[in-house]
């Protein structure tokens, strides 16, 4: 007995996952005091470009074929965030003496330097992306962004992979 799901209801979940991971993180950041830094920003970019296109998959209610173009761009999309989630918790493993210097905000980047450079400055990090504002159940916030980014794409695959019957 299996799931009985169709592919506009599986990225549509997706996407619901999505609006409530963003609206933890905007709870986070308004409610609880956590401001994000330059790599939790693009880990947002990410999560709202994976709910974006999940959204955009299930409105288009793609057949088979669909179905596995639309979960490649959502899985790829995942593969970035959780990419950048992983560097962050790299970044929050090093030693204090190793951690790099914390540069200017994303903000005075994105005025002063052409996108590919400021892409470039923030994953390299800064010391506040090393910090950590809290954890739940032991783990930091960045490492359970990773572990819905790999949620989405053990789901996604499922999806796309799945013989319907």
């Amino acid at each position: 007995m299996g799931l009985n799901i169709t592919n506009r209801q599986g990225f549509l979940l997706v996407a619901a996952a999505c609006a409530g991971a963003m609206g933890f993180a905007l709870f986070a950041q308004y409610q609880l005091g956590q401001e994000p830094c330059p790599l939790c920003i693009l880990q947002r970019i990410g999560v709202m470009a994976v709910g974006a296109l999940a959204l955009l998959a299930a409105l288009h209610n793609p057949g088979r074929a669909g179905a596995r173009v639309w979960g490649g761009l959502v899985t790829l999309a995942g593969l970035a965030g959780a990419g950048v989630s992983l560097r962050q918790l790299w970044l929050q493993s090093l030693p204090a003496d190793q951690v790099p210097q914390c540069g200017p905000g994303l903000e005075f980047l994105m005025e002063s330097f052409p996108l590919w450079d400021v892409l470039s400055k923030v994953l390299k990090g800064s010391g506040e992306c090393a910090e950590i504002h809290g954890r739940f159940l032991g783990m930091t916030m960045p490492f359970w962004v990773a572990v819905f980014f790999a949620g989405v794409i053990v789901w996604t695959l499922w999806l796309v992979a799945r013989r319907r019957r």
